[in-house]
């Protein structure tokens, strides 16, 4: 199905042709003419460090990688897991190099999908992972989109849980069904339950991966302390927003904050791609959590003292 174009602001979004993966006001092309506005600053991630097979193996814990956008790497004690990847095959200027390429990705137990847009769901790499992946898991839409192109997938509704090797993840809810506030982007009426995010329980420790959404304060701000979260904190309305990701951090005072979802795709005037770290460490409590790693940049997950 081809994407309808999408105007917001300044800045013209046309989307990918791939089975009803629409880009959003706050997701999708970034096209438009030099004039039309002075370039912006723009923060951009730290040089990448790229890595290769040995990322895959056997390990004693658990290693976290961010991939750039809002994707990351899990290897947890050997089981291994990709969340978001988007490695190649966007349809907008990047800022970064990639850490890997699918075709360099020796095996994958599984693929966490938290919803379709295009910056999440990247068509392009989870059809290149498929040879090495042994199965996808997403919410009940994106599943059927994922079939529809051949992948060993799985679809899961809200509070549904699944095991990978010793991670267990529980699909947790989200808000972020923005096709709906804009006429003529889908002709489809899409659900809440459409797009999800991540509750991964690992041997050493708890990640929480919200994906994209709006803030729900009877869930965003009320969950047991995560050991790590990985975190948007773009000033989108479609996303918590700054002011709501201060609070959902704030929340969890103690709790490493891993950046995500800025610094990688080039559009200095579009909000959803632009938190900044420093603006972020200047509002929260306990700045020195914030983690700015380098795309590729390994993290190791340690379980935090809790008081709830």
């Amino acid at each position: 199905m081809n994407v309808q174009l999408v105007s917001f602001g300044l800045v013209l979004f046309s989307g990918l042709a791939a089975f009803a993966q629409t880009p959003s006001p706050a997701e999708g092309n970034g096209n438009r003419t030099a004039a039309s506005v002075e370039k912006r600053y723009q923060a951009k991630a730290p040089e990448t460090r790229p890595f290769g097979a040995a990322a895959f193996g056997s390990s004693k814990q658990t290693t976290v990688r961010w991939l750039g956008f809002a994707g990351f790497l899990i290897n947890s004690r050997g089981t291994t897991l990709m969340v978001d990847p988007v490695l190649e095959g966007f349809d907008m200027p990047v800022l970064i190099d990639m850490p890997i390429t699918p075709k360099a990705i020796p095996r994958l137990d599984a693929v966490l999908i938290t919803h379709g847009d295009n910056d999440h769901y990247s068509v392009p790499t989870c059809r290149n992972l498929a040879p090495v992946t042994r199965a996808y898991h997403s919410t009940l839409y994106v599943d059927s989109l994922m079939k529809s192109i051949g992948l060993p997938s799985f679809g899961h509704p809200i509070g549904d849980q699944f095991s990978v090797g010793p991670v267990r993840v529980t699909v947790t809810p989200a808000d972020h069904a923005w096709q709906n506030a804009y006429p003529g982007t889908s002709k489809r009426l899409f659900k809440p339950e459409d797009c999800a995010g991540f509750w991964i329980e690992t041997p050493d420790g708890t990640i929480w991966a919200p994906g994209d959404s709006r803030l729900i304060a009877e869930h965003h701000l009320n969950r047991p302390t995560p050991d790590a979260i990985f975190f948007d904190f773009s000033d989108s309305e479609w996303h918590f927003g700054l002011r709501n990701a201060v609070k959902v951090a704030n929340a969890y005072p103690d709790t490493p904050l891993l950046l995500c979802h800025w610094g990688s795709v080039d559009a200095p005037d579009f909000a959803p791609f632009n938190g900044d770290p420093r603006v972020l460490s200047k509002l929260i409590v306990n700045p020195d959590r914030i983690r700015v790693l380098a795309p590729g940049e390994p993290f190791t997950l340690k379980p935090l003292k809790k008081s709830r």
